[in-house]
């Protein structure tokens, strides 16, 4: 696979199920590269990782199968890219939810509650005021929507709605409750992009350090 135009860094979305072409269109417009991951090996190369809503006993079955689940666990065991995960990707990234055991990803030290504001006819829209994003509240779509019922002390809350969590950060990785790409507000896929530029930065300078060193030998 080629490489990404100057200044464009490659983001992958898992394209299991979900919003992944919305995602995928504000990307786009947010400077990125956008790349389908539905297999292990398409997890190599990226700058950035987008993990969109959907269901999520449906997606940990499925990645399972595929081992997309244990390469998405070692990608952040090992220390991940910038990564955007939303809705059921939230679920995904959770140390554990109340709803049940199913296939997690894990990685934050979270306790995630699925379908903590209510089933498909209990889905809304709301403003949403969140750290670290300037401007006016983010218009919030909530389908099915969880929200994190226990955030460990390196985990920082982002969001709340009604008195929950509903976004938060730990290093890297901004997960939501709600729908970013289905609105047209781009500022979230900008903050991924922007940290995957800057990831991919330093990867081109380590492979340009590491070609001079090879060169000197």
């Amino acid at each position: 696979m080629g490489r990404a135009a100057p200044g464009r860094p490659v983001v992958g979305v898992l394209a299991v199920q979900g919003a992944f072409v919305e995602h995928e269109r504000a990307l786009r417009a947010a400077g990125a590269e956008p790349r389908q991951v539905r297999v292990p090996a398409q997890l190599e190369g990226l700058h950035g990782l987008v993990i969109p809503g959907g269901e999520s006993t449906t997606f940990g079955l499925v990645a399972e199968r595929s081992g997309l689940l244990d390469a998405l666990r070692r990608l952040m065991a090992e220390g991940p890219p910038p990564i955007l995960a939303t809705c059921a990707g939230m679920i995904m990234l959770a140390a554990d939810t109340t709803g049940g055991p199913q296939p997690l990803v894990g990685g934050l030290d979270i306790t995630v509650r699925r379908n903590a504001f209510g089933r498909q006819a209990a889905s809304f829209e709301a403003p949403v005021e969140m750290a670290r994003i300037p401007g006016p509240p983010l218009p919030g779509v909530f389908i099915r929507a969880p929200w994190i019922e226990r955030a460990g002390p390196g985990v920082e809350v982002l969001a709340r709605h009604g008195g929950h969590a509903v976004a938060a950060r730990q290093g890297e990785v901004m997960v939501t409750a709600f729908h970013p790409e289905l609105t047209d507000d781009g500022r979230l896929h900008a903050w991924l992009v922007d940290r995957a530029r800057e990831r991919r930065r330093h990867d081109d300078e380590g492979s340009s350090i590491g070609g001079a060193r090879v060169r000197a030998q």
